[in-house]
């Protein structure tokens, strides 16, 4: 070894040889050093390539395969790291671990994702997004793998194949992606009236959350506690989210797409950074076999939900999203969810939707990640275990086995401790996992319960809770996506079903279309008409909250805007709690009133306002004079008014205001009330920039 070789700690913790003072000596996997990183081994200097270059075969081999398959649904998603904190003890209901002390904390993973698309689309696309969490819990993991809507599409797992691949990019022409505007999804749709409730969830704006951290999840099914002494009580789970509900506008959504196809991500991602921590509340319903069948619906139907206002959701916990992950591939990607992995304390309900769950994700995780093996990855691995061991059992060998297994007691039972060497782990008869013992008995059949029968009442239910904007807004979505539909009977099918839910929204349907009524589509139970629930409401509903908490203030200038009415507020705006990006035409270095440049954060061609929550314009007016001559400051301003957010002006802006057709309302102040306008949407005045159904 030379004199200016030292020595550098690897991945593993391991020691390489460093080749100078800034770089470690290249290896292949197996640690030998690489001495030619740039030419294949060939037989003469244009001869062919030997195939006994390991350097490269090893190289390339790895490169073949750094693409694991990806999840045929949830393929595009993200994830963080954090932790849950009980905050209310549940000891006398479940026995369950992380529910026994108030300020017990267990870490978590949670990953984030839509459903419809491939891994290449986009994050906001009108889909259901993915909400599935991993508790590291002592007594092993616990996967929570639910979504942003408390219901599902269908009622029993058998349709899920059917399901997806109507959703999924057309079979014959590859597209569209991540979208559900096509006739093969509305076919299905219109062909399985249990698909109702759903469809107005996905035409309604919970398919368009603003961020991650601005979304309700749900836990969907029904599922069981179970106490220390076998007590079972039904539990339905809810993530109420601390930046409360936000959602996007349709206008909005296709833009953001193409302004930043990163945009959810990028957002949770950059949260995380700025110590703005994403947290939701853990609350629960719970309920005994006497509140469930006094209900007018089958609680182990996953297209119904239980109202809040019937029965309220009891808060006992907290999820704070605290960490990114190192690595995207190793953790996010790699990360495996199976709502079969429960603790003790914790069971599954029958239904039918979830028992199909319970082997499908199994087996999907076992081919997407190659081998049986993938709960030895470091994501997957239990980690809360006392003792330092994360799992004990007999299992052995498989394709990707990366542990080792010591002494020969490989079944069980065996008495090879009593000849002094390793027996291996044993049953625990008192505190091992045990299912709860419910009495099962009937014929073995294909076959629906008449519970299951009702699909209307409860869309119903959804349709009247809705604030009028919101009503709007899915009428809207069901002309939008029936318009890409070319089949008419397609069309005249689903309208068939809406009139079972709500006569207006199906005229409103019609006339968006031009077309006539159908007659209302047969039913196979009474519809009934239930009381309301405002919880369900994004807008103006319980979770909507006034407040610039987590948010982004875009405050867009140009040479000469006024120095102190900037540090003002950008003082303001971080005193409420949101922050501010400054935008301008050239980021450099913007001259300001007082003489000093400043580098804005973004560009104005780069950072359109439909990628923040409330918008400042602060121009002098000589710079006004030349943006209003600029479409994109134009546009800025355009979209952030057509897309009802506040905007605060000073008086140097406002011939910019005026070409972009800017209407004096509650919502466009002047600097000095903008920070509290900022706080909200101004839905009263969507009527005056689009025409709705």
């Amino acid at each position: 070894m030379s004199d200016s070789t030292d020595r550098i700690t690897g991945h593993g913790g391991e020691t390489h040889q460093r080749t100078d003072a800034d770089h470690p000596v290249l290896t292949t996997n197996h640690g030998v050093p690489v001495s030619d990183n740039q030419n294949q081994l060939k037989a003469g200097q244009r001869g062919p390539v030997l195939l006994e270059d390991e350097v490269y075969r090893e190289k390339i081999n790895h490169f073949d395969h750094e693409r694991i398959p990806e999840r045929i649904v949830h393929a595009r998603g993200t994830g963080a790291h954090g932790y849950f904190e009980c905050t209310q003890s549940l000891s006398d209901i479940t026995r369950a671990d992380l529910f026994q002390k108030k300020g017990q904390r267990t870490d978590v993973f949670v990953r984030f994702s839509t459903v419809a698309g491939g891994a290449g689309s986009v994050d906001n696309p009108r889909d259901v997004r993915g909400f599935a969490v991993k508790f590291y819990t002592r007594e092993g993991n616990w996967d929570l793998v639910g979504n942003n809507i408390p219901i599902f599409f269908i009622q029993d797992a058998i349709k899920f194949p059917d399901l997806i691949h109507a959703a999924k990019m057309e079979a014959d022409r590859g597209y569209p992606q991540a979208a559900t505007a096509h006739d093969t999804f509305w076919d299905f749709i219109s062909l399985m009236p249990e698909t109702t409730h759903m469809a107005m969830w996905i035409m309604s704006d919970r398919t368009l959350p603003r961020s991650f951290a601005t979304m309700e999840g749900f836990g969907i099914h029904t599922f069981r506690f179970v106490n220390g002494e076998g007590k079972s009580t039904f539990v339905k789970f809810h993530w109420k989210p601390k930046a409360g509900l936000a959602s996007t506008i349709w206008d909005e959504t296709v833009k953001v797409a193409g302004a930043d196809p990163d945009f959810q991500r990028r957002d949770l991602f950059e949260r995380i950074g700025r110590g703005d921590f994403p947290e939701w509340e853990l609350g629960v319903q719970l309920f005994d076999e006497e509140f469930a069948n006094s209900q007018p619906y089958d609680v182990l139907d996953a297209t119904k939900i239980i109202p809040e206002e019937v029965l309220p959701v009891r808060i006992v916990g907290k999820l704070v999203l605290d960490r990114y992950p190192d690595n995207f591939f190793a953790e996010t990607e790699q990360v495996a969810f199976c709502p079969s992995h429960i603790v003790p304390g914790i069971d599954h309900s029958n239904d039918p939707l979830l028992q199909g769950r319970l082997f499908s994700y199994q087996d999907t995780q076992i081919k997407r990640l190659g081998t049986t093996n993938w709960h030895q990855l470091p994501i997957n691995q239990a980690k809360g275990r006392e003792g330092g061991c994360p799992y004990l059992n007999m299992q052995r060998d498989g394709h990707m086995q990366m542990q080792l297994p010591k002494g020969r007691a490989n079944y069980e039972p065996n008495s090879l401790h009593l000849a002094g060497e390793i027996g291996g782990p044993r049953e625990d008869p008192e505190n091992g996992f045990k299912t709860f013992p419910s009495e099962e008995q009937g014929q073995k059949l294909r076959i629906r319960p008449e519970s299951f029968a009702d699909h209307y009442s409860q869309a119903r239910l959804f349709w009247r809770s809705m604030d009028p904007a919101e009503q709007a807004h899915i009428a809207s979505a069901f002309v939008f996506e029936l318009s890409k539909v070319s089949l008419e009977h397609v069309r005249l099918a689903t309208m068939a079903n809406l009139r079972n839910v709500d006569e207006a929204l199906a005229k409103r349907v019609a006339d968006g279309l031009a077309m006539d009524l159908p007659d209302a589509s047969p039913t196979s139970a009474p519809v009934i008409d239930m009381e309301p629930s405002p919880a369900l409401r994004v807008v103006r509903g319980p979770l909507e909250k006034h407040t610039l908490e987590g948010r982004t203030v875009g405050i867009l200038l140009a040479d000469g805007s006024d120095a102190g009415d900037l540090q003002k507020l950008r003082d303001a705006v971080k005193k409420a709690g949101g922050r501010s990006i400054t935008i301008a035409p050239k980021v450099g270095a913007v001259p300001l009133s007082d003489g000093t440049k400043l580098k804005a954060d973004a560009q104005l061609f780069g950072q359109p306002s439909v990628t923040v929550d409330a918008c400042a314009v602060l121009l002098a007016e000589e710079a006004c004079a030349k943006l209003v001559k600029e479409g994109a400051a134009v546009q800025w301003v355009m979209d952030a008014f057509g897309h009802l957010k506040a905007i605060g002006h000073n008086p140097g802006a406002q011939a910019l205001l005026d070409k972009a057709g800017v209407e004096p309302d509650d919502g466009v102040v002047e600097l000095g009330a903008f920070v509290k306008a900022a706080t909200k949407r101004y839905w009263d005045r969507e009527p005056k920039v689009r025409t709705l159904a």
